[in-house]
C-alpha cells in the first residue's frame, strides 16, 4: 500500500502548445525530487484550445498514466477553467500553475512544508513582476481598491498561484456560484492561510491570452463577487445630491423672500444640474445592472463548464487518493 500523499497539480490551459514540454519537464523534475514523500497527477483544464494544445496533451496521457485532461465543448473562461480543475482534483493538496511558467514549479516544496506545518492555503504573493511599469500599477491599485471595499480580508497582490488542502477542496464543491472568483472565495473561507512571496516570472512562449477587457471583467467580478459598497455609494451619493439640492433650493428662497435678490434666469444652474443628475444616473444604473446580471446567471443554473472530452479520467483505486473526483 503506498502511503505517500498524492498532490494534484491544476494547469489551466489555452492555447499554449509552444510552453506545455517545458512545464511538462519541470514537473518531472520536481516529481523525481520529491517521490519519496509524494505522488503527484497534473490535471489539465484544456478551454477548448484551436492549437496543438489538445493534441500534445492527448499524446503525454498515453506515455504518462498521472496525466489527466479534461477538454470543454467551448472556451468558458479562466475561473471556471480554475473552479473545475479544484473540484475534479483527487489530492490530498491541490496546488494550481498556469500553463505559461510564470509561477515557478521550483516553489511547490516551499509551498508543500508550509501545508504539512498546518496550513490549509498557502497562496503565493507577487513581490515583483516581468510586465510594464504601468499594467503594473494597475495591479497594485486593484489589488488594494478590492481589499478597501471587500467585507473579507483578502490577501494583497496574490493571484491564483496557492496550495489548497482537501478540506477546502470539499468546502469550495459546496458553493454554487455562476460567475466564481476562485482566489476571493478560498480566502473568505478562512482556515490556517499564509502567503509566499516570489518573483513572478515572464511569459516563456506566446502572448497572453487575457486581453484588456478580459482583466477589466475578472477585476469587477472582484468588486461584485466580495463587496456591497458599490450599492451602499449610490446610496450615500443619492442623499449627498438630496441634501445639497434642498440646502440650495432654501438659499434660493431666502434670498428671494428675504434678503429681496433678483437672481437670473439660472439657465446655466438648470444645465449642470441636469447633467449631474443625469450622469449619476447612468452610473448607479449601471451599478445596479451588474449586480443584476450576475443574479441573473445564478438563477440560471448553467452548468459550470461541459467536459467534451476526458483522458485518463477513469476513477482511482490506489491508496494515495482521499475521495473521488467531484463531477464537473
Amino acid at each position: 500500500m503506498d502511503q505517500r500523499k498524492l498532490i494534484t497539480l491544476c494547469v489551466p490551459v489555452l492555447n499554449e502548445e509552444a510552453n506545455l514540454p517545458k512545464l511538462y519537464a519541470a514537473v518531472q523534475q520536481l516529481r523525481h525530487e520529491l517521490a519519496d514523500r509524494y505522488r503527484f497527477e497534473l490535471l489539465f483544464t484544456d478551454n477548448h484550445s484551436t492549437d496543438g494544445t489538445f493534441a500534445y496533451l492527448s499524446e503525454l496521457a498515453q506515455r504518462d498514466p498521472m496525466v489527466r485532461v479534461l477538454r470543454f465543448s467551448r472556451n468558458f473562461g479562466f475561473q471556471r477553467s480554475v473552479l473545475c480543475g479544484y473540484l475534479n482534483a483527487r489530492g490530498d493538496a491541490v496546488i494550481q500553475l498556469d500553463g505559461d511558467l510564470q509561477d515557478p514549479p521550483a516553489l511547490i516544496p516551499r509551498l508543500l512544508e508550509l501545508w504539512e506545518a498546518g496550513n490549509q492555503v498557502v497562496y503565493g504573493v507577487r513581490v515583483k513582476r516581468q510586465e510594464g511599469w504601468l499594467i503594473t500599477l494597475i495591479r497594485r491599485c486593484f489589488y488594494r481598491l478590492l481589499r478597501s471595499l471587500s467585507e473579507h480580508d483578502l490577501p494583497l497582490d496574490a493571484g491564483d498561484f496557492r496550495l489548497v488542502d482537501r478540506r477546502v477542496v470539499e468546502e469550495l464543491g459546496k458553493i454554487d456560484d455562476a460567475t466564481p472568483y476562485v482566489r476571493g472565495t478560498i480566502a473568505m473561507m478562512g482556515f490556517n492561510q499564509v502567503g509566499v512571496p516570489y518573483e513572478r516570472a515572464a511569459r516563456q512562449e506566446g502572448e497572453s491570452k487575457f486581453r484588456f477587457k478580459d482583466l477589466v471583467g475578472l477585476g469587477l467580478d472582484g468588486i461584485f463577487n466580495h463587496s456591497f459598497v458599490p450599492l451602499r455609494l449610490a446610496t450615500y451619493c443619492s442623499l449627498a445630491i438630496a441634501l445639497a439640492t434642498l440646502l440650495l433650493i432654501g438659499a434660493y428662497v431666502v434670498g428671494r423672500l428675504f434678503l429681496g435678490h433678483s437672481w437670473p434666469p439660472g439657465f446655466a444652474t438648470v444645465v449642470v444640474l441636469n447633467l449631474i443628475s443625469i450622469s449619476l444616473n447612468g452610473l448607479f444604473f449601471g451599478i445596479l445592472g451588474e449586480y443584476v446580471a450576475r443574479i441573473y446567471r445564478q438563477v440560471k443554473k448553467s452548468p459550470l463548464t461541459i467536459i467534451e472530452k476526458e483522458l485518463n479520467n477513469q476513477p482511482q483505486v490506489d491508496s494515495g487518493s482521499v475521495s473521488q473526483q467531484r463531477a464537473a
